[in-house]
Protein backbone atom coordinates (compact mmCIF):
# COMPACT_ATOMS: atom_id res chain seq x y z
CA UNK A 1 0.00 0.00 0.00
CA UNK A 2 1.44 3.13 -1.08
CA UNK A 3 2.33 5.61 2.03
CA UNK A 4 -0.08 9.00 1.72
CA UNK A 5 1.54 12.29 0.84
CA UNK A 6 1.19 13.73 4.12
CA UNK A 7 2.73 10.95 5.51
CA UNK A 8 5.64 11.24 3.19
CA UNK A 9 7.28 14.59 4.80
CA UNK A 10 9.42 14.35 7.37
CA UNK A 11 7.69 15.03 10.61
CA UNK A 12 11.49 15.84 12.24
CA UNK A 13 11.69 19.00 10.68
CA UNK A 14 8.43 20.63 10.46
CA UNK A 15 8.18 23.57 11.96
CA UNK A 16 5.29 25.84 13.06
CA UNK A 17 3.79 27.22 9.64
CA UNK A 18 1.08 27.34 7.11
CA UNK A 19 2.48 24.99 4.16
CA UNK A 20 0.79 23.49 1.13
CA UNK A 21 -0.41 20.21 2.07
CA UNK A 22 -1.79 19.10 -1.09
CA UNK A 23 -3.71 20.24 -4.57
CA UNK A 24 -6.34 18.34 -6.16
CA UNK A 25 -8.84 18.28 -8.91
CA UNK A 26 -12.31 17.86 -8.41
CA UNK A 27 -14.02 17.83 -12.12
CA UNK A 28 -13.60 21.02 -12.97
CA UNK A 29 -12.67 22.89 -9.77
CA UNK A 30 -8.97 22.73 -8.22
CA UNK A 31 -9.35 22.71 -4.14
CA UNK A 32 -6.00 23.17 -1.88
CA UNK A 33 -5.27 21.25 1.29
CA UNK A 34 -3.11 23.23 4.00
CA UNK A 35 -1.10 21.98 6.59
CA UNK A 36 -1.50 24.83 9.65
CA UNK A 37 0.65 24.09 12.01
CA UNK A 38 0.81 25.04 15.62
CA UNK A 39 3.49 23.00 17.11
CA UNK A 40 6.74 21.04 16.47
CA UNK A 41 5.98 17.36 15.89
CA UNK A 42 7.41 15.11 18.39
CA UNK A 43 9.29 18.38 19.81
CA UNK A 44 6.56 20.29 21.62
CA UNK A 45 3.76 19.45 23.56
CA UNK A 46 0.38 18.85 20.61
CA UNK A 47 -2.20 20.99 21.61
CA UNK A 48 -4.82 20.31 24.43
CA UNK A 49 -7.65 18.24 23.10
CA UNK A 50 -10.39 20.31 24.56
CA UNK A 51 -8.80 23.89 23.22
CA UNK A 52 -8.14 22.09 19.91
CA UNK A 53 -11.74 21.58 20.15
CA UNK A 54 -12.88 25.17 20.94
CA UNK A 55 -10.19 26.66 18.28
CA UNK A 56 -12.02 24.50 15.52
CA UNK A 57 -15.28 25.84 17.02
CA UNK A 58 -14.35 29.32 16.87
CA UNK A 59 -12.32 29.37 14.02
CA UNK A 60 -14.38 27.54 11.75
CA UNK A 61 -17.29 30.07 12.25
CA UNK A 62 -14.91 33.10 12.08
CA UNK A 63 -14.10 31.30 8.17
CA UNK A 64 -17.06 30.71 7.20
CA UNK A 65 -18.87 33.75 8.08
CA UNK A 66 -15.68 36.00 6.89
CA UNK A 67 -17.41 37.63 3.86
CA UNK A 68 -14.01 37.89 1.71
CA UNK A 69 -13.60 33.82 1.77
CA UNK A 70 -16.72 32.12 3.06
CA UNK A 71 -17.08 30.96 -0.22
CA UNK A 72 -13.82 29.25 -0.83
CA UNK A 73 -14.16 27.42 2.63
CA UNK A 74 -14.62 24.00 2.04
CA UNK A 75 -12.47 22.28 5.64
CA UNK A 76 -11.36 23.05 8.79
CA UNK A 77 -10.05 20.90 11.11
CA UNK A 78 -8.02 19.52 13.61
CA UNK A 79 -4.96 17.18 12.61
CA UNK A 80 -5.44 13.59 14.44
CA UNK A 81 -1.54 14.10 15.97
CA UNK A 82 -3.22 17.12 17.55
CA UNK A 83 -0.70 19.46 16.01
CA UNK A 84 -1.83 21.61 13.77
CA UNK A 85 -5.38 21.82 11.69
CA UNK A 86 -6.06 21.25 7.71
CA UNK A 87 -7.39 23.80 6.23
CA UNK A 88 -9.10 23.57 2.38
CA UNK A 89 -9.68 26.08 -0.12
CA UNK A 90 -11.50 26.19 -3.10
CA UNK A 91 -8.16 27.39 -5.99
CA UNK A 92 -4.96 27.02 -5.39
CA UNK A 93 -2.69 29.72 -3.62
CA UNK A 94 0.32 30.12 -2.53
CA UNK A 95 0.72 29.42 1.51
CA UNK A 96 2.15 33.22 1.85
CA UNK A 97 -1.35 33.79 -0.15
CA UNK A 98 -3.33 32.77 2.94
CA UNK A 99 -1.06 34.04 5.82
CA UNK A 100 -3.65 37.02 6.68
CA UNK A 101 -6.39 35.05 6.52
CA UNK A 102 -4.71 32.38 9.24
CA UNK A 103 -3.66 35.43 11.47
CA UNK A 104 -6.57 37.01 11.48
CA UNK A 105 -8.55 34.09 12.29
CA UNK A 106 -6.06 33.29 15.06
CA UNK A 107 -6.50 36.97 16.05
CA UNK A 108 -10.11 36.96 16.21
CA UNK A 109 -10.07 33.81 19.12
CA UNK A 110 -9.64 36.28 21.84
CA UNK A 111 -12.29 38.26 20.92
CA UNK A 112 -15.02 35.55 22.02
CA UNK A 113 -16.25 34.86 25.51
CA UNK A 114 -18.04 31.86 24.27
CA UNK A 115 -17.53 28.77 21.88
CA UNK A 116 -19.51 28.90 19.06
CA UNK A 117 -22.00 25.77 18.77
CA UNK A 118 -20.43 24.21 22.07
CA UNK A 119 -24.19 23.14 23.07
CA UNK A 120 -25.18 19.48 23.40
CA UNK A 121 -27.95 20.16 20.49
CA UNK A 122 -24.47 21.55 18.03
CA UNK A 123 -21.73 19.25 19.37
CA UNK A 124 -21.58 15.86 19.43
CA UNK A 125 -19.43 16.15 22.70
CA UNK A 126 -20.08 20.06 23.67
CA UNK A 127 -18.51 19.29 27.34
CA UNK A 128 -15.07 19.19 26.00
CA UNK A 129 -14.09 22.19 25.34
CA UNK A 130 -11.63 24.72 26.98
CA UNK A 131 -11.64 28.57 25.96
CA UNK A 132 -8.90 29.76 28.08
CA UNK A 133 -6.49 27.27 26.75
CA UNK A 134 -7.64 28.18 23.40
CA UNK A 135 -7.05 31.46 23.85
CA UNK A 136 -3.74 30.57 25.27
CA UNK A 137 -2.52 28.70 22.34
CA UNK A 138 -4.34 31.05 19.64
CA UNK A 139 -1.87 34.18 20.99
CA UNK A 140 0.96 31.99 20.58
CA UNK A 141 0.54 30.96 17.40
CA UNK A 142 -0.45 34.43 16.10
CA UNK A 143 2.55 35.94 18.01
CA UNK A 144 4.28 33.19 15.96
CA UNK A 145 3.31 34.57 12.82
CA UNK A 146 4.02 37.45 13.21
CA UNK A 147 7.08 37.81 14.04
CA UNK A 148 8.09 34.78 11.28
CA UNK A 149 6.13 37.06 8.85
CA UNK A 150 9.15 37.21 6.78
CA UNK A 151 10.36 33.97 7.33
CA UNK A 152 9.86 31.64 4.29
CA UNK A 153 10.64 28.41 6.35
CA UNK A 154 6.90 29.08 7.79
CA UNK A 155 5.60 28.67 4.37
CA UNK A 156 7.71 25.83 2.83
CA UNK A 157 7.54 21.78 4.07
CA UNK A 158 11.13 21.07 5.11
CA UNK A 159 13.21 19.89 1.94
CA UNK A 160 14.80 16.20 2.71
CA UNK A 161 14.74 13.39 0.22
CA UNK A 162 13.94 9.55 1.59
CA UNK A 163 16.45 7.26 -0.25
CA UNK A 164 14.78 4.73 -2.51
CA UNK A 165 15.88 1.00 -3.30
CA UNK A 166 16.32 -0.49 -6.50
CA UNK A 167 12.74 -1.90 -6.68
CA UNK A 168 11.66 1.98 -6.08
CA UNK A 169 10.41 1.58 -2.68
CA UNK A 170 11.06 4.51 0.04
CA UNK A 171 13.33 3.42 2.55
CA UNK A 172 12.52 4.89 6.14
CA UNK A 173 14.89 4.43 9.01
CA UNK A 174 14.40 3.59 12.28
Amino acid sequence: MDLIESFSIDHRYIIPGIFLSREDTLGDYKVTTYDIRLKRPNVEPAVDVSAMHSLEHIIATYLRNNKEWKNEIIYWGPMGCLTGFYLILKGNRKPSEIYDLILNAFSEVENYNYVPGAEEANCGNYLLHNLTFAKFYAKEFKEYLIKNKDNKLIFEYPKTKRLVTNEGNNFFDS
